[in-house]
């Protein structure tokens, strides 16, 4: 395909890291419905952290716009919108619905969409090509094209990039393959790996968070075994990690935007061909469960210690889905500080991580921004944020009262201050 114009539908935490790789190769756009985030992104902010340092100051050079009509002057078309779950657990493909609606109006003869987002297998050719057919009058392959290429994005890896990530194409046939292929190999210095068709590529995408989800179930599931047994997880990981071939997973808690939701994805699907996941809902469950577990533990260790439970005061150093990162989206930190809520309990948290245009309400007046002359009935540590390493032992000694619980889900504070490790 000559003359390669590329709009990037979606600017979240896929579609803006995507939008400045391809710019440097490509006339390209960003469009996003958001209001507020075109306005923000123009002025070269990114409140939601999204970006590092040397991407944010690449942000004027881009073009943002929630205009729908620049999308005429483009030819292909990359959709990046969030696949998230209704509250039933099931898939909600809202944004795919109107992404593809939108699209629609602006493919011309020639033209090519590719889909990044995580969806079940066969979702890019019997939910979203349709809609496409039906309000451009246009057939696929005769008239448009189609492409599938999974997003990879690791928030909060420095090291990872989008273009040091090895990028799966696929497409509608040999051709949109071809032109899907040519335009990642520009810039994905890690290379690209064809596949056959566009299920093949969906299929890949759900299980690599799913193998994720399955692997850190299991050692949830150690962890409270060994915790009735009254044996230390981390002695025992250590002592496994000894052989070759053990997977070094560490238990924990699984939340944000893709490894909690993406088995949901490949479950619905799986139900509608008539086969009942077992081992993949097992550990979506047990994985849920942590929460409680570990708000239980807690509490326990808070009685057997004789510290009154309602009003107890409590501090929770971090309340994002993962280190590193900004994004609280189905953060399980935040069901922890709910469930302690529920308990009378006064909960507090320490995260500088958190953009504060991000910040629920209910949250903000929770947020404690300087650790200087409090005490605390006990601390959870819960995400082991790199800017967290500058605290030091007696810093955190100096937050608790006399008698205290520390409970250290990221097994990372020294043991002689700890009381409970997950």
């Amino acid at each position: 395909m000559k003359n390669a114009n590329i709009a990037v539908i979606g600017l979240g935490y896929v579609g803006l890291p995507l939008l400045i790789e391809i710019s440097e190769y490509y006339n390209s756009v960003g469009f996003d419905i958001n209001n507020h985030v075109v306005k923000e992104l123009k002025s070269g902010k990114d409140n939601r952290n999204i970006l590092d340092n040397e991407e944010k100051s690449k942000l004027p050079l881009l073009k943002i716009s929630n205009d729908q009509k620049v999308l005429s002057k483009y030819n292909i078309f990359i959709i990046t919108v969030p696949t998230p779950l209704d509250e039933y657990q099931n898939p909600d493909l809202e944004p795919l619905k109107k992404a593809s609606m939108l699209v629609s109006k602006y493919i011309k003869k020639g033209s090519l969409v590719i889909f990044e987002s995580t969806v079940y297998p066969g979702c890019t050719e019997d939910f979203c090509i349709p809609i496409i057919e039906k309000y451009s009058g246009m057939k696929l392959n005769k008239d448009f094209y189609c492409g599938y290429s999974p997003e990879r994005v690791n928030p909060g890896d420095k090291k990872r990039k989008i273009a040091h990530i090895k990028k799966i194409t696929s497409g509608s046939n040999v051709y949109a393959l071809n032109i899907v292929d040519k335009i990642y190999k520009k810039f994905i210095t890690a290379g690209t790996h064809q596949v056959k068709n566009i299920k093949v590529a969906e299929m890949s995408k759900v299980i690599e968070n799913i193998q994720r989800d399955l692997n850190i179930g299991l050692m949830n599931e150690v962890s409270i075994i060994c915790h009735k047994l009254g044996i230390d997880t981390e002695e025992v990981i250590t002592a496994a990690s000894t052989k070759w071939n053990f997977l070094n997973f560490k238990p924990g808690l699984v939340g944000g935007h893709c490894i909690s939701i993406d088995p949901y994805y490949l479950t619905h699907k799986a139900k509608q061909i008539n086969y009942h996941p077992e081992l993949i809902l097992a550990a979506r469950r047990l994985n849920d469960l942590m929460p409680k577990f570990i708000v239980s533990e807690f509490i326990e260790k808070m009685n057997k210690k004789g510290i009154k439970i309602k009003d107890s005061e409590i501090l929770i150093f971090g309340v994002t889905f993962k280190e590193n990162v900004s994004d609280m989206r189905n953060s399980k930190v935040i069901e922890i500080i709910q469930l302690l809520s529920k308990l009378d309990v006064k909960v507090k948290f320490y995260d500088p991580n958190v953009s504060l245009t991000l910040l629920p309400k209910q949250l903000k007046k929770m947020r404690v921004t300087c650790l200087k002359n409090q005490k605390f009935d006990g601390i959870i540590y819960a995400v082991n944020h790199s800017k967290f390493s500058d605290i030091s032992l007696p810093q955190i000694k100096h937050l608790l009262k006399f008698k205290s619980v520390v409970y250290d889900i990221q097994s990372t504070l020294p043991r002689s201050v700890v009381d409970i490790r997950l």
